[in-house]
């Protein structure tokens, strides 16, 4: 036989669960009335069978404390693809009685029954299968058919209303067992089929119309968005036809306008062409003997400005070039300024921390002199103790001799009198009431030798330490001297920078100097060309005599134009000629400014 799953045997029982629950909760609640409270018992079987659906394969998440296993992450991911189940999780985190995720997750499912959402709630969740695969594992019921069936099924509760009161209930305490005894069969569910299969036909009948006024809505909602556009669009194309209106009317006006004065000009420009065929026969012959070295000296000229142009460009390129350069120096300077600055900072650090230390060295010192002081006085102390330590050993061995001659005296003195020998027992006890006290005084005295040495310890070892310190600082103290030897270095070549910096800067005001030279030959030049071009010549008819010998102009005497001045010449007065390089020919020279004269072919042509 074929082993099965335990997977899919759990979601098929925990789906048969589901559809027997929604069954009975909706078949119950419209025998019982529709309007449900927290208290009815299918009620509260649907919740536990949901929460088991939920539970299924829901993975584990590891804590500070211990590892968690709850539904509530999963449900609070809803209202992040589900913008209307914001007020259902902020409610449920502002409830006062929950502390448990669980609880949350309870309280949030019986709100959502409420607000007759869950299945909507629920499809947006099961959708985004890869958020999901966060919280579930994959063989679990959500993340199977099973779930989409199960989110179809809650689409029937949309008939239930639901009065559940969340916020008095112990919902973190409770305890999810289905009572199966609910779900048997009995002789008057088989005697109520009829009833139950009218009821199905109703609810569907009533989902159908729900449905429909939903999409209803939503097709009336979209109209009215589009009719609102289309009566802007509307307006705006009305506003632009009647602009579009007014101006072809002004387009049309000056159009005619124009005609108009086309028909003038067309007039003027006739009698006009009749009047200068004449002179344009006449002055025609002249043209082309003075066009050809106007010809040459225009193509020098041209040369000339392609090659200053040439010049230009070139040192606009080196202008470019050594303004990158600049910027480049400015960066490098204001990086080694920065760590300038930086290695300031840590030299001040350094000497603060160097001052602390020599301070500390100096009460270390301090401290140590005090102690070799006190170890001074303490050794002094111990040789006196000595001392008195060894005169209380002779005298032992004197009171023992003495003793010694007692015993014999004793022996020999048997015979004395008892009063002799009342006195020498006074006597004995006296000396060992002595010889007692100076026992304890010995020992006073060794204990105190032991805490002596026992400090003596302590201070030689902090002395080693402070010795341990000392050449810890001498070292810091050398990595300082060779910071500031780094420093100096620094320094040099930071001078060395700002001395190239400044040759690079003067060989820049060099160069600017001289483009600034290039460019003002090269606006000498231009105006040269715009003196040639932008000259205005008079009319023939004004031209009609000339300015030196006042006599009527004529074939014989031909007019030449100053382009400097404006004034006009006949050929007789303007004898004066010079000579220039960039022309074969001398060229005639103005009475009153010396520029050069051009000779005129047509009334309107220089």
């Amino acid at each position: 036989l074929a082993v099965k799953d335990p997977t899919a045997v759990e979601r098929a029982n925990l789906l048969n669960m589901a559809k027997l629950s929604i069954k009975g909760l909706i078949e119950s609640a419209l025998s019982f009335g529709r309007t449900l409270d927290s208290d009815y018992p299918p009620l509260q079987q649907f919740f536990v069978v949901m929460e088991h659906c939920l539970k299924h394969g829901l993975k584990v998440r590891k804590s500070f404390l211990s590892y968690n296993k709850t539904i509530w992450g999963p449900l609070e991911l809803v209202e992040k693809l589900y913008p209307e189940a914001e007020e259902i999780a902020a409610s449920v985190r502002d409830l006062p009685g929950l502390k448990t995720p669980l609880g949350r997750a309870r309280a949030w499912l019986r709100l959502a029954l409420m607000q007759k959402k869950m299945a909507d709630y629920l499809r947006c969740l099961i959708i985004q299968r890869d958020l999901l695969s966060e919280f579930y594992e994959y063989h679990a019921l959500m993340m199977e058919e099973e779930g989409a069936v199960i989110v179809g099924l809650l689409v029937g509760l949309n008939v239930i209303d639901a009065n559940l009161c969340v916020k008095g209930e112990d919902l973190d305490s409770q305890v999810g067992v289905i009572d199966f005894s609910m779900y048997l069969k009995s002789d008057d569910d088989i005697g109520g089929k009829e009833r139950n299969v009218q009821i199905a036909a109703i609810l569907d009948q009533k989902n159908y119309v729900e449905e429909l006024n939903r999409q209803l809505n939503s097709t009336v909602s979209s109209l009215h968005a589009r009719v609102d556009s289309l009566e802007k669009s509307n307006t705006k194309l009305i506003e632009e036809l009647a602009i579009a209106k007014n101006n072809i009317i002004k387009l049309q006006e000056e159009n005619h306008q124009l005609r108009s004065e086309n028909t003038l000009i067309l007039m003027k420009t006739q009698h006009h062409l009749e009047a200068t065929k004449v002179d344009v026969e006449a002055e025609l012959q002249t043209y082309k003997h003075s066009r050809q070295g106007l010809d040459e000296m225009y193509n020098e000229a041209r040369r000339q400005l392609r090659e200053e142009s040439q010049l230009r460009q070139d040192m606009e390129n080196e202008l470019v070039v050594q303004v990158s350069m600049k910027h480049e120096i400015e960066l490098a300077m204001k990086l080694l300024e920065k760590d300038i600055h930086e290695k300031q900072d840590t030299l001040i650090g350094l000497r603060q921390q160097l001052d602390e230390v020599k301070a500390i060295n100096m009460e270390m010192y301090q401290k140590l002199q005090v102690s070799e002081d006190a170890m001074k006085e303490k050794n002094e102390i111990i040789g006196r103790l000595e001392d008195k330590t060894n005169q209380i050993n002779a005298a032992m061995k004197q009171l023992e001799q003495r003793l010694q001659q007692a015993e014999k005296a004793q022996m020999e003195a048997e015979d004395e009198d008892e009063k002799l020998k009342q006195e020498y027992v006074n006597k004995s006890e006296s000396l060992q009431k002595e010889f007692s006290q100076k026992e304890k005084q010995l020992l006073q005295l060794e204990t105190d030798l032991k805490i002596e040495k026992e400090w003596r310890q302590t201070l030689e070892d902090d002395l080693q330490k402070e010795k341990e310190t000392v050449s810890h600082l001498r070292i810091e103290t050398q990595e300082i001297i060779n910071l500031k030897k780094e420093f100096l270095k620094l320094q040099e070549k930071n001078k060395q920078l700002k001395r190239i910096c400044q040759d690079q800067e003067a060989a820049l005001q060099e160069l600017a100097s001289k483009l600034s030279e290039s460019k003002l030959k090269i606006e000498d030049i231009k105006e040269a060309n715009k003196a040639l071009q932008g000259q205005v010549w008079l009319k023939d008819k004004e031209a009609t005599h000339c300015k030196l010998c006042e006599k009527e102009f004529s074939l014989s005497k031909r007019k030449h134009h100053c382009r400097n001045c404006g004034e006009i010449f006949c050929n007789a007065c303007s004898d004066n000629e010079l000579p220039l390089p960039s022309s074969p020919k001398p060229v005639r020279v103005c009475d009153s400014c010396h520029a050069i004269l051009i000779q005129r072919c047509s009334s309107n042509v220089p």
